[in-house]
């Protein structure tokens, strides 16, 4: 606007009355996904108030705005912390990769008010059992697989562990996301340990991606793929399966996307 100065900015602050405007709080809700016992497992808390308090949902609450106000990576990492017991002091946190999946504002998904959800998505390998803290009465980790999801973003008929408000859809979208970013990103690694053999990186697709792959061509395309792994020139200290020499470990490489892609097999047929 011409003319338009820091006088006329003060001025129009001095005046602006928000409550022209229809009120509207920001949550945050985190996927978090990690790798036990060979399956994939998302942590979920058991809400302790009122809306759907006892049902499960993912860790989440409202940003704060005003007083302590926080950006919205730094809200999604305080409300994994306070209703898990998941701190950066006890260095999970610290392993954690963190980023953002999406945001999800259909009206009446909040019963209370109207809540803009910006989800995020955290992955880390061999994280501990949570402790519950803040407003959650519980917290675990949760097999996806038992939690009956379907391709439209719900939950199946007769599931006993409900998702409250529209977290079934945010968990669907969470492992869409991290599904396809294991096809053409390194982001597996960030399920394994700083070293790990290629076995157990395969581990980490099959559970993620919930299909058997084989192991002699997943190792080959793992070691074509540019700056995808590097060798550590150690061995693991587990032997070899039938008695074979002990695997070889690897570390992430510096690769930022995979060429050529890993595809799904399922994703393999498609393409076909």
């Amino acid at each position: 606007m011409a003319g338009w100065g820091e006088q006329d900015e003060r001025e129009f602050l001095e005046s602006y009355d928000p409550r022209a405007y229809d009120p509207v709080s920001v949550t945050v809700d985190v996927v978090a996904l990690t790798i036990r016992d060979g399956a994939l497992h998302v942590l979920l808390v058991r809400r302790g108030e009122a809306p759907y308090a006892g049902m499960w949902a993912l860790p989440g609450g409202f940003v704060r705005g005003v007083r302590d106000a926080e950006d919205l990576p730094e809200a999604a990492v305080r409300e994994l912390a306070e209703e898990t017991g998941l701190t950066a002091e006890d260095g999970p946190l610290e392993r954690v990769h963190l980023e953002q999946l999406g945001t999800y504002g259909t009206p009446g998904r909040d019963p209370r008010m109207r809540v803009i959800s910006v989800a995020y998505l955290a992955f880390a390998p061999e994280l501990p059992d949570p402790h519950a803290g803040g407003d959650a009465a519980d917290a675990a980790w949760t097999p996806v697989d038992a939690l009956g999801l379907t391709e439209a973003g719900d939950q199946r008929p007769g599931t006993t562990r409900r998702l409250a408000f529209d977290h079934a859809r945010i968990l669907s979208d969470g492992l869409e996301r991290a599904r396809s970013k294991l096809e053409y990103t390194p982001l597996a690694t960030a399920f394994c340990a700083p070293e790990f053999t290629i076995p157990e990186l395969r581990a980490v697709y099959e559970a993620v991606w919930g299909e058997e792959l084989h192991a002699g061509n997943f190792h080959r395309k793992v070691l074509s793929v540019p700056g995808f792994v590097e060798s550590t020139g150690g061995t693991s200290d587990k032997a070899g399966r039938r008695g074979g020499p002990r695997p070889k470990l690897y570390r992430a490489g510096d690769a930022r996307l995979l060429h050529p892609a890993l595809l799904r097999p399922s994703r393999e047929e498609e393409v076909r």
